[in-house]
């Protein structure tokens, strides 16, 4: 008496129980869940048409639409593997992840068609580049009868992300885990039928933290959103009545900074959700003047998004605003569906001591940690070294348990929730004719938490500013990815010749140390 589990499963019983309720508004267009299931499956039909078999790969390249969301549900229905896209990035690093996961299909957002124009001849695999998506939708069938069976452990999605190198990891998702990981969704942020959830969280992160499938599966309606910008967040939570969103601290400063400048104040029940680089304080302490009840959770692309966030006290609600902010900046608990598979482990993975002092690094294991990385054997070898998921990420846990991040990822650099990998970037610095050395570190950032810097030696003889180094890089990178400052000179270093980024890195935050005390 044994059925698997999947995503799948969530949609087709919110099209039968909320059959006539919005799933899905999508600016003046509006679908009821049944409509949305025969979206779907519409989708999934038509796809077979052009030939996608189980096991196959379909890329999705569009923003937070029903073409980034209706996927979720339509690839994995005929057995196929699902890869969203990064809307961020260029030409050249899309081909890659395309190339490296060898997609048959990609469907694309017309907006956003162009930016792989440079590439499409330098895609094999890739047998149709479909971007009018209401005419593939009508080449499908409102129920597919002949449905391949679901194998809970199968592989449901591909999400790349950075990682700890310059090359892309494929973060491998089965249904099983991607199923427990939205329960865990639900269950955590108090997702219900009457729920109204606003899609300022990119899609392409890691499934949306898997809100795509937790959202349906309480039958809640989902509301598109192209641009996450503070005037349109505003105006759609007041027209659609939302109740929840999620987004990275930038995402949630701006909007805070804008409705408490416009002296906005949410009457209705509003949650807001975020992740990505630690949101300060301030941010927090923010979001309760403008009526909104914050949550904070931690996680990584490994762990489907979110899998542990900083489980409230009612004790709490007596502290000062400060205090509050305080703990609630903590990474706090495992997810319920997580059980205490979370560690905190020294080089040796003995445990620290839950001291609030003693840094060890998170390690995870269980329902939501991802199967591997995909055709890439020793990274998944090294990341699950001693039998539990590697983090990178160093923490302190308090006496009562909970979690709370001291300094990140070596090298990686998290600016506005993105990942961006320093190892990627001094790559290209160094393609630069008159770049002898380059190191790049995170810096703070009052927008973006922290952004990229530069720290680079130049040739003798040659020349370049830092509006070159710039330039440079925008020219073969994401722009998020690139530098924001550059700073010239010699880079310290090992007696083995090695670059102490662990100097740079200090001597940017020992100054924000000081003009915060």
């Amino acid at each position: 008496m044994k059925s698997p589990l999947t995503p799948l499963a969530l949609l087709d019983r919110s099209a039968f129980v909320y059959r006539d309720k919005i799933a899905l508004v999508d600016g003046s267009q509006r679908y009821t869940y049944a409509e949305l299931r025969q979206r779907v499956h519409r989708l999934g039909s038509a796809l077979r048409k052009l030939g996608v078999q189980p096991g196959d790969r379909v890329a999705v390249l569009a923003p937070n639409t029903p073409m980034a969301l209706e996927p979720h549900f339509a690839v994995p229905l005929i057995g196929a593997v699902l890869v969203m896209l990064n809307i961020r990035l260029q030409a050249a690093e899309l081909a890659w992840i395309l190339n490296h996961c060898a997609a048959r299909v990609i469907l694309v957002d017309p907006q956003l068609a162009a930016v792989l124009d440079p590439v499409r001849k330098d895609l094999p695999h890739i047998r149709h580049f479909l971007d009018d998506y209401d005419a593939l939708l009508a080449t499908g069938i409102d129920q597919i009868s002949d449905l391949p069976e679901v194998e809970e452990d199968s592989l449901l999605a591909i999400n790349y992300t950075s990682g700890t190198t310059g090359f892309p990891k494929g973060v491998m998702f089965s249904h099983r885990g991607a199923y427990l990981n939205s329960l865990g969704e639900l269950m955590e942020y108090g997702l219900e039928e009457s729920s109204v959830y606003l899609w300022t969280l990119p899609m392409f992160h890691c499934n949306g933290w898997c809100f795509t499938w937790a959202v349906t599966a309480a039958g809640g309606s989902h509301v598109c959103l192209r641009q996450a910008h503070p005037e349109l967040i505003v105006d759609a939570i007041r027209r659609e009545g939302v109740t929840h969103l999620c987004g990275a601290p930038v995402v949630v400063g701006g909007l805070t900074h804008h409705a408490s400048s416009k002296g906005i104040r949410f009457q209705q029940a509003l949650r807001i959700i975020t992740a990505g680089a630690p949101p300060s304080p301030a941010i927090l302490r923010a979001a309760e003047e403008i009526g909104a009840d914050m949550f904070h959770a931690y996680g990584l692309t490994e762990t489907y998004g979110p899998m542990t966030l900083c489980a409230w006290r009612s004790e709490w609600d007596a502290l000062p605003a400060y205090e509050r902010a305080q703990l609630k900046a903590r990474q706090g608990v495992p997810y319920i569906i997580a059980g205490t598979d979370v560690r905190l482990v020294d080089d040796d993975m003995n445990d620290i001591p839950a001291d609030g002092r003693t840094m060890g690094e998170i390690v995870m294991r269980g329902n939501n940690v991802m199967l591997g990385y995909y055709e890439n054997p020793e990274a998944t070898r090294q990341a699950f070294r001693g039998g539990w998921f590697h983090s990178g990420d160093y923490a302190v846990m308090h006496s009562n348990g909970y979690l709370e991040i001291r300094d990140r990822k070596k090298d990686i650099i998290i600016s506005g929730g993105e990942n961006i990998s320093s190892v990627e970037v001094e790559k290209v610095i160094y393609e630069h004719p008159a770049v002898l050395e380059a190191a790049v570190v995170a810096i703070p950032d009052d927008h973006w938490g922290e952004v990229p810097k530069a720290c680079v030696t130049l040739k003798d003889g040659d020349a370049a500013t830092a509006e070159d180094i710039i330039a440079f890089c925008r020219e073969r990178l994401a722009h998020f990815k690139c530098p924001k400052k550059v700073e010239f000179g010699p880079l310290p270093k090992t007696a083995t010749g090695k670059i102490r980024k662990n100097e740079l890195r200090e001597k940017e935050w020992a100054g924000l140390e000081k003009r915060v005390n």
